[in-house]
């Protein structure tokens, strides 16, 4: 049978024996799409080849120590590696969303002038922080949907995708994240008002 009829799970297992040409047939297959991603988020062809590099060092480092155990889901499992490079990049280059200092789109941006004046701009990010700090302590599968949902803009298609479960899954945890954000802003409000 010819490699490029190959399951990506056969692939991944050719690989594993030593087959170097088994990755090099999944990269070939998935990069279009991996690379797409990565460019959708970050729009900088420079920055998207290092990124896309460093997925592909990581997917060849988990797979040498034999930590892969997706069961024939390698493309969402590299889309999530590919997802939380982004995250990182955005985290060390400080351009996250909820980051007061840049271009990023900020909710604030719509409520206030263009020139804050340092009390606001104290509050304004006070508030992001004390949110962000609210979203980390969401159970791990709300968190990560809240976070690809909001911060990163994508479908419930592409979270189901990627978190590898169906969309209506990704929708109820979407779901439970909301409610219990909703909750812990409830209770803090209390706090926040005396």
């Amino acid at each position: 049978m010819a490699r490029h009829e190959l399951s990506d799970a056969i692939l991944v297992k050719n690989y594993v024996e030593g087959d170097e040409n088994a990755l090099a047939t999944l990269i070939e297959r998935h990069k279009a799409k991996i690379y797409g991603f990565i460019y959708s988020k970050i729009q900088d062809r420079d920055i998207c080849e290092d990124v896309f590099q460093d997925t592909f060092v990581k997917v060849i480092k988990n797979l040498k120590k034999k930590s892969y155990n997706e069961e024939g889901k390698f493309l969402p499992w590299v889309m999530r590696i590919a997802h939380n490079l982004v995250i990182d990049y955005f985290r060390k280059s400080k351009k996250m969303p909820m980051q007061r200092d840049t271009e990023e789109y900020s909710i604030f941006s719509l409520i206030s002038d263009n020139s804050p004046n340092i009390e606001s701009r104290i509050i304004t990010e006070q508030v992001e922080l004390d949110l962000s700090r609210i979203i980390e302590e969401l159970p791990e599968d709300q968190k990560e949907v809240l976070k690809m949902r909001i911060y990163q803009d994508l479908s419930f298609k592409e979270i189901a995708d990627l978190t590898g479960v169906s969309i209506n899954t990704a929708l109820g945890r979407m779901r439970y994240a909301v409610l219990n954000l909703r909750k812990v802003i409830e209770k803090n409000q209390i706090v926040l008002t005396n």
